[in-house]
């Protein structure tokens, strides 16, 4: 059994939608093209470069059924006392952008060819995203079913920047 895990520290993104272009040839033939967005790009370059290094470029050969949990922390905006408090016990949960299952196709699509040969190998996972002040996504792959009640995240103590 092979489980690996690592963690991408930085604010969570979601994957964008690919962007159009229509480019005009010097002979006037016009080409329609469909790009990656470069923000994109950059952010599966470093999905990619942590997993390579935290994993030492672990790799689940093809054809192996895959299990993956992604965790997601966003940054907890300024709140009272209370509120901070049931934001960092995950009791009040994110309902803002990026949405689960964007983050879900960025991490999944960046690990191709990377962690495995491509992402349909994926057959069950879960995406979960909580309020934190050390905002990061914690990604978890096994080539056995997960039992995801058993990944439970743990509150956080408030955390302070020092000045």
């Amino acid at each position: 059994m092979a489980i690996v895990s690592f963690v991408v520290y930085g604010e969570p993104m979601g994957k964008q939608r690919p962007k159009h272009r229509t480019i005009v040839t010097g002979s006037g033939k016009t080409i329609n093209q469909e790009y990656t967005p470069k923000k994109t790009v950059n952010f599966e370059t470093l999905v990619k470069t942590e997993y390579m290094i935290q994993t030492k470029g672990f790799y689940f050969p093809e054809g192996t059924q895959l299990f993956i949990l992604i965790d997601y922390f966003l940054t907890a905006p300024k709140a009272s006392k209370k509120k901070t408090l049931e934001m960092l016990s995950h009791i009040l949960r994110p309902q803002k952008m990026p949405d689960w299952d964007n983050v879900g196709k960025i991490i999944c699509d960046a690990l191709n060819r990377t962690a495995y040969k491509d992402d349909k190998q994926v057959v069950d996972g879960r995406v979960r995203k909580f309020w934190s002040q050390r905002p990061r996504i914690v990604v978890t792959i096994s080539n056995h079913e997960i039992n995801f009640s058993n990944y439970n995240v743990k509150k956080e103590e408030p955390y302070y920047d020092s000045p």
